[in-house]
């Protein structure tokens, strides 16, 4: 994977500023996410190393309806070095170079039981404090954590579970 990803770095940069200049991140955020879907999809994937597979094809299947000429002569660039297999690491990239330009936190809060709008504002509120950034707030439920919640913030991760407590516990009492 860490190699997907070194591969993929350069070509999400060059989208990033391409995107940047024509100032349609979200064009591009949504069209690369288009690509990826479609690159990822297992049918797909098998079909994208295949040589036989004439480039304009390639790109013509990956983008989506309406996409700018510069997206897809980007595609048509990643044809060319034989990099459409890479476009979901190219898109996750992409993603985290916007949400940096545009000061954005995804925090993904995972919960045993659904919390209510106002425990998720508080949240929100609180890391929007604490990090100086815009939230976006994505949730999950894990039933096994048996109360509480983790909050996983990009780089801050607080485990307010049950389930963690009790592993800290666990640690603490064997040595």
């Amino acid at each position: 994977m860490s190699q997907a990803l070194t591969v993929a770095r350069p070509y999400a940069r060059a989208a990033f500023a391409a995107a940047r200049d024509e100032s349609a991140l979200a064009a591009w955020s949504d069209a690369l996410g288009f690509a990826a879907r479609v690159a990822a999809d297992p049918q797909v994937a098998t079909l994208l190393p295949n040589p036989e597979l004439p480039q304009d094809q390639a790109v013509a299947l990956l983008a989506p309806e309406g996409a700018s000429a510069s997206f897809t002569r980007f595609l048509s660039l990643l044809a060319e070095a034989r990099r459409l297999p890479q476009l979901p690491e190219v898109a996750a990239l992409f993603e985290e170079l916007r949400a940096e330009a545009e000061h954005i936190v995804r925090a993904r809060v995972t919960s045993a039981v659904a919390l209510p709008a106002g425990e998720l504002d508080a949240i929100k509120a609180a890391l929007k404090k604490r990090l100086g950034r815009e939230i976006v707030v994505e949730t999950a439920i894990d039933e096994s954590l048996i109360g509480g919640a983790i909050i996983d913030a990009g780089d801050v991760v607080i485990d307010g579970s049950l389930k963690g407590k009790l592993s800290r516990l666990q640690t603490a009492l064997t040595h």
